[in-house]
């Protein structure tokens, strides 16, 4: 048999034997080796509308308003390490701040969930912009992997380049909302409309560096920062282009004595109360502008 003969055969063979097989009504049994590593999230029909959550605190809706995000929830636990789960982590966080924010009294306040709900990443902000919120904070822990020293708090804003393709995607799905950080934009030119969303989403980043370096200062010697405490990243959760906002990476959950610090009520009482500070003087310089 000749050498081409012999280099036919071992191309065809496997085509010939999968179709006897396939013409038999056999098949080849495929090796179940990482099926059991997939991952199936049964993700809310699009276009289903999230209920609102509660308004705590002044009935007067002339008082600032502040929607806080636990992130993660149901079954996303986010990150886990040393014995903890963000998801339980966060919501604690959340819950502390809200409490403090009712207590001290004046300021509005509503949680994106209270409890173990799941939300899609898009539907965090936008519960934000349907209850007109004036401040938004998105609440998460960080994770270092197997490395366990890596510790501190740090607060991410929309970088710039993020916030213009915000921007813009904005002006291209909601060119006819009536109006916008108080521009009204409905009936104008796709040209005006891209301009007006673009210099709200400025004054509106403005603002959140603004909220960002608050802080920073009132929880220098509070709260344990990790070196590079300020950063910019183009997150979904903050590209709401007419609300001011910041996710607050609150330490690394891989971190024992981060996540420890976290899940005390010591830990939370110091959260809540800095973030407090940092949320009535940012709201006192707004009202003087």
């Amino acid at each position: 048999m000749s050498l081409r003969m012999q280099l036919w055969l071992i191309f065809l063979a496997p085509v010939l034997l999968i179709g006897g097989l396939y013409a038999l009504g056999l098949s080849i049994p495929v090796p179940h080796l990482g099926r059991d590593y997939v991952i199936r999230l049964a993700l809310p029909e699009a276009g289903q509308p999230v209920d609102l959550p509660e308004i705590l605190g002044p009935e007067d809706r002339s008082r600032p308003l502040v929607v806080i995000d636990a992130g993660h929830g149901g079954h996303d636990p986010g990150a886990i390490g040393a014995g903890y789960r963000e998801k339980d982590l966060v919501l604690g966080l959340a819950q502390a701040l809200r409490d403090q924010l009712v207590e001290e009294g004046g300021i509005r306040v509503a949680l994106t969930r209270d409890d173990d709900t799941f939300l899609v990443l898009e539907e965090r902000p936008e519960i934000a912009r349907r209850l007109d919120a004036d401040l938004f904070i998105s609440i998460h822990a960080d994770s270092s992997g197997e490395v366990t020293t890596v510790s501190g708090a740090s607060i991410y804003t929309l970088s710039d380049e993020a916030s213009s393709e915000a921007a813009a995607r904005f002006a291209e799905r909601e060119n006819e909302a009536s109006a916008l950080n108080g521009a009204v934009i409905a009936g104008q030119s796709q040209d005006v409309s891209n301009i007006l969303v673009e210099l709200s989403q400025r004054r509106v980043q403005q603002n959140s560096d603004e909220f960002a370096r608050l802080i920073t200062r009132e929880g220098n010697g509070i709260l344990k920062f990790h070196p590079q405490r300020r950063r910019a990243a183009a997150l979904g959760v903050l590209r709401a282009p007419d609300v001011p906002a910041v996710l607050f990476e609150s330490g690394f959950i891989t971190n024992p004595s981060d996540a420890a610090r976290l899940s005390s009520e010591n830990g939370r009482q110091q959260f809540a109360e800095v973030m407090a500070r940092a949320i009535r003087i940012y709201f006192a310089r707004q009202s003087t502008e």
